[in-house]
C-alpha cells in the first residue's frame, strides 16, 4: 500500500501543473454541462412502481384516471355564488384549465361540464338535464335561480359547489406524457401554467381562487427551493469568515473553498452528462456536498499548518499532507459513497435519484479535496509572520486538548460510557414513537401559512371532498353490478369502512344505485337500498355512466372511493388496517377488494416501502462503513470505536424527529444516511493517527491526546462551522429545509461529539492493556 502511495504522490506532485490544467479543462467543460442542469419534478418519481398498492393503480389507471389531480376553487369573496360576475368567471376558468397543455380534458370537470347533470322525480318518471342549460344567461336572475335548483337536485354540494355556496370547484387530471412531446410532463411547467394563467388571470377583488394537487405542491416547493442558493451562499460566506478565524490565511482559506465549490459543480455537472435534472426535493444534496467538502478540506490544510509551524516547508509539508490524509480521507469518503449507493435499494425514483446524485458529489470530492487542494496548497508562501500567528494558539490547544484527553483515562471512560448508555436507552425508547408518514395536514414540505396550505385549508373546510381520497379497487366478473350479492358487499363494506374515524365521505356504484332506485318509487326513502331483482337493478345502475368513475366498461371494476380528513400518518395507517381486516369478511375467489389507488393509496404505499426499507438501508449503510473501516484499521476494535458512536447518533436524531414532529417519509429517510457518512469523517480521521500510535505501544490517553493535536482542532472546528451554516436554514420558506437543518446541525454537532468524547472512552476499555 505504501509502494502505491508514494508512486501515485510521486506522479502528482512532479506533475503539478498538468494536474492543475486537467482540473481547469475538466472543471470548465463541467460548468458549461451544469448550466444546461433543469429543475425536473414528476409525479411517478415518487411512487414505489413495484408495491402492490401501485401496480393495481397502474392496472387500473386508464379507467378511472391517476392521482395526480388539480383541483380550483373559485370562490366569492363578498357573498354567495349566484350573481353574473361569479359564473362568468368560473366559466373562464374552467375554460382555462381545459386547454393547458397536459390535462386530460375528458375528466375536467365543473358546473360547465356536460356531464354534470341533475335527476328529479315527476308524475312521468325521471326528468334531467345539464345543471346549466344550454341557454343560461348569467345575467338573468331567473336563470341563476334554476341552477341553484339544479344544484341542489343534482346532489353535488359539497363535491363541485362548497357547503356554503361560496365557492364552485373545477377539478381536473393530468396526463402522465405530454400530448405534444411524448415526454414526461413537467408537473413545474404546469404549475406555473397554474399560477399565471388562472390565479393570476382571474383573481380579483371580488374573487379568489385556490389551486391544490400535486404539481400545483412541487411548482410551490420547486419557488421555495429557489431561495436555497441564497442560503448556500451565506453557508459559503459563513464558512469562509471561520475558516479564516482557524488558518489565519487568506489563501488556505480560499483553497478549500474553491475545491468544495468545484466538487459541487461536478456532481452538477455530472448529473446533467447522465441525463438527470435536480429534483426539488433534492436540492439540499449540493450543500451536502459542500460541507463534506468543506470537512475534508480544512483537515488538508490543518495538516499542511501544523507542519510549516513545525519548520517544514510548504511543499514538502503538501506532499506529507497528501501522504498522510490519503487513506483515512479515502475511507471516509468512499464509506459515504457505498453508504449513499445503498440507497438504490429503496425502489421509489426520487430516493434513486438523490442516491446518485450524493454518490457522485461525494465520489468527486476524492478528486478535488484529496488530490487537487494539496497540489494547490504546495504553491501557497507561508512565511515567519504566518508561523507567529499560532505560537500562543499552540499552547492554549495543547492545555484544552490535555483536558479532553482525560476521556480516554479508566476514571472518566467508564462515567462517558455510563452516560452515553443512559442517553442511548431513552433515544431508543423515544425512537420507537417515530412515526412513518406525514405529520401535518396540508404539503409537509411548506409551512402551514404557505398559500397552498392556505389553499388546501378552505378546500378541505367548505367541501365534502378533497385530493386526500383513496380508492378500494373492487375486482370482480364482467357484468357483476347486476348481482345484487356483489353490490351489496359492496354497499356493506362502503358503509363500514364511512365510519372509519378519519374518513369524510364515501361513495360507490351501490350507494348511488340505492338513490336511482329511491328515484324510480317516487323518491321514498324506504326505497333507498339495493332491488334483489336484477332487472331492477340494472334499472338503476343504467342511468351511471363510467364517466363517474364508479366502474368500467364491463362493471368488472366498481371502486369505493374514500374522501379523507386529512393524510396525516395516523389517519392513512388506520384506515388501510381497517380496510384489510373488513375486507376479509366480503372477498370470495370472485370478488377482490384491492388497495389502493387515488393520492392516499399513492402516500400508503409511501409510507408502507419506507417502512420496509428503513432497516435494511442502515444496516447496508453501517454495514459499508464497518467493512471499510476494518479494511483501513485492520481491527475490529478500531471500528467498533468509530461505529458504535455513530449508530448512537443515529438513533438520537430519530428520536429528535419525534419531539420536532417529524415524520419519516421519502424525503427524510435519506437524511440519517446522509447524517452518518459526514459523521463517519470525524472518527476516521481522529482513529487514523490514535490506532497508529496504539501499535506503537503507545498508553490509550497519550495516543488519544496525540491524535487531538493532530486532528482535534480540525474535527471541532468542521462541526461547529457546518453546524452554524445550516442552522441558518431555520429562516427557509420551505418547511422541509428547516426540518433538515435542525436535524443536520444536532447531527454534525452530536456526531463530532461522539468522535471527541465517546470514541476514546471505547478506546480505553477495548486497548485497556495499553491503559
Amino acid at each position: 500500500m505504501s509502494t502505491i502511495i508514494n508512486f501515485t504522490e510521486s506522479l502528482i506532485f512532479r506533475n503539478r501543473l498538468i494536474v492543475i490544467f486537467i482540473f481547469l479543462i475538466a472543471t470548465l467543460f463541467l460548468i458549461y454541462q451544469a448550466s444546461q442542469l433543469k429543475l425536473a419534478a414528476g409525479f411517478t418519481k415518487n411512487i414505489p412502481l413495484t408495491h402492490e398498492y401501485m401496480r393495481n393503480y397502474m392496472k387500473h389507471a386508464k379507467d378511472f384516471g391517476g392521482a395526480n389531480n388539480v383541483l380550483v376553487s373559485v370562490c366569492d369573496k363578498d357573498g354567495d355564488i349566484f350573481n353574473a360576475a361569479f359564473f362568468n368567471t368560473l366559466k373562464e376558468v374552467h375554460d382555462q384549465l381545459f386547454f393547458i397543455n397536459g390535462v386530460d380534458r375528458s375528466l375536467v370537470k365543473s358546473l360547465f361540464s356536460s356531464s354534470t347533470r341533475f335527476t328529479e322525480i315527476v308524475e312521468g318518471g325521471f326528468a334531467g338535464g345539464p345543471v346549466i342549460p344550454a341557454d343560461f344567461k348569467a345575467t338573468n336572475p331567473a336563470a341563476l335561480q334554476t341552477v341553484s335548483q339544479n344544484i341542489n337536485k343534482a346532489g353535488i354540494v359539497g363535491r363541485l359547489v362548497s357547503d356554503d355556496f361560496k365557492c364552485a370547484m373545477v377539478t381536473a387530471q393530468l396526463l402522465e406524457l405530454d400530448p405534444d412531446t411524448g415526454k414526461k410532463l413537467d408537473s413545474l411547467e404546469i404549475a406555473e401554467e397554474l399560477e399565471q394563467q388562472v390565479r393570476v388571470k382571474f383573481e380579483n377583488e371580488r374573487v379568489s381562487i385556490h389551486i391544490i394537487g400535486f404539481a400545483k405542491m412541487i411548482g410551490d416547493v420547486a419557488k421555495g427551493a429557489q431561495g436555497v442558493l441564497v442560503f448556500f451562499a451565506i453557508a459559503i460566506a459563513i464558512t469562509a469568515v471561520l475558516v479564516f478565524f482557524f488558518c489565519k490565511s487568506m489563501m488556505l482559506t480560499l483553497l478549500p473553498l474553491l475545491c468544495s465549490v468545484i466538487a459541487v459543480i461536478w456532481q452538477l455537472g455530472l448529473l446533467t452528462l447522465l441525463g438527470f435534472g435536480l429534483d426539488p426535493m433534492s436540492i439540499l444534496v449540493p450543500f451536502l456536498v459542500f460541507a463534506i467538502g468543506i470537512s475534508h478540506g480544512v483537515q488538508m490544510i490543518n495538516a499542511l499548518g501544523k507542519q510549516v509551524v513545525a519548520g517544514s516547508d510548504v511543499g514538502p509539508a503538501a506532499q506529507l499532507a497528501f501522504r498522510t490524509l490519503l487513506i483515512p480521507g479515502g475511507i471516509a469518503l468512499l464509506s459515504d459513497t457505498i453508504g449513499f449507493m445503498t440507497l438504490l435499494v429503496i425502489n421509489i425514483g426520487i430516493i434513486r435519484e438523490l442516491a446518485i446524485t450524493a454518490s457522485m458529489g461525494v465520489a468527486v470530492i476524492i478528486l478535488t479535496n484529496l488530490v487537487l487542494l494539496p497540489v494547490l496548497m504546495s504553491f501557497v508562501k507561508l512565511g515567519d509572520k504566518y508561523k507567529n500567528k499560532f505560537s500562543h494558539k499552540t499552547q492554549w490547544s495543547t492545555k484544552f486538548w490535555h483536558v479532553i484527553s482525560a476521556c480516554a483515562s479508566p476514571k472518566v471512560a467508564p462515567v462517558v460510557l455510563v452516560t452515553t448508555t443512559i442517553l442511548f436507552v431513552f433515544a431508543w425508547f423515544q425512537a420507537q414513537n417515530m412515526k412513518i408518514g406525514d405529520l401535518h395536514a396540508g404539503a409537509p414540505a411548506l409551512h402551514s401559512d404557505s398559500r397552498y396550505n392556505l389553499d388546501t385549508a378552505l378546500i378541505t373546510s367548505k367541501y365534502g371532498i378533497s385530493v386526500d381520497y383513496l380508492s378500494i379497487l373492487v375486482e370482480t366478473t364482467p357484468e357483476a353490478c347486476t348481482s345484487y350479492q356483489a353490490m351489496n358487499a359492496i354497499d356493506e363494506l362502503q358503509w363500514k369502512v364511512s365510519n372509519i374515524q378519519g374518513v369524510q365521505s364515501a361513495v360507490s356504484l351501490a350507494s348511488v344505485a340505492k338513490l336511482i332506485n329511491a328515484g324510480y318509487n317516487e323518491g321514498n326513502p324506504k326505497w333507498r337500498v339495493l332491488p334483489r331483482n336484477q332487472q331492477t337493478l340494472v334499472q338503476s345502475i343504467s342511468r351511471i355512466p363510467t364517466s363517474s368513475g364508479l366502474l368500467n366498461g364491463d362493471c368488472s371494476v366498481m371502486p369505493i372511493i374514500l374522501f379523507m380528513q386529512d393524510h396525516k400518518a395516523e389517519t392513512i395507517s388506520r384506515v388501510i388496517n381497517a380496510v384489510k381486516a373488513l375486507r376479509q369478511e366480503y372477498q370470495t375467489d370472485s370478488l377482490q377488494f384491492k388497495l389502493a389507488s387515488g393520492p392516499i393509496g399513492v402516500m400508503a404505499a409511501q409510507n408502507e416501502a419506507v417502512d420496509a426499507a428503513q432497516e435494511p438501508m442502515m444496516l447496508y449503510v453501517f454495514g459499508a462503513v464497518i467493512l471499510l473501516c476494518l479494511i483501513s484499521f485492520k481491527s475490529l476494535r478500531a471500528t467498533l470505536s468509530v461505529v458504535i458512536p455513530l449508530y448512537v447518533v443515529s438513533v438520537m436524531a430519530q428520536a429528535l424527529m419525534t419531539y420536532l414532529h417529524i415524520g419519516l417519509t421519502v424525503a427524510t429517510l435519506p437524511v440519517i444516511a446522509l447524517g452518518v457518512g459526514i459523521g463517519v469523517d470525524y472518527g476516521i480521521y481522529i482513529l487514523s493517527t490514535m490506532n497508529n500510535k496504539l501499535k506503537e505501544g503507545m498508553a490509550v490517553r497519550q495516543a488519544y491526546f496525540e491524535a487531538l493535536i493532530e486532528r482535534g482542532s480540525a474535527v471541532l472546528f468542521t462541526a461547529a462551522t457546518l453546524a452554524v451554516g445550516v442552522s441558518t436554514w431555520v429562516f427557509s420558506a420551505l418547511k422541509f429545509q428547516v426540518d433538515m437543518g435542525v436535524l443536520l446541525t444536532f447531527m454534525f454537532v452530536v456526531n463530532m461529539l461522539g468522535a471527541i468524547i465517546v470514541l476514546p472512552a471505547l478506546a480505553s476499555i477495548f486497548w485497556r492493556k495499553q491503559g
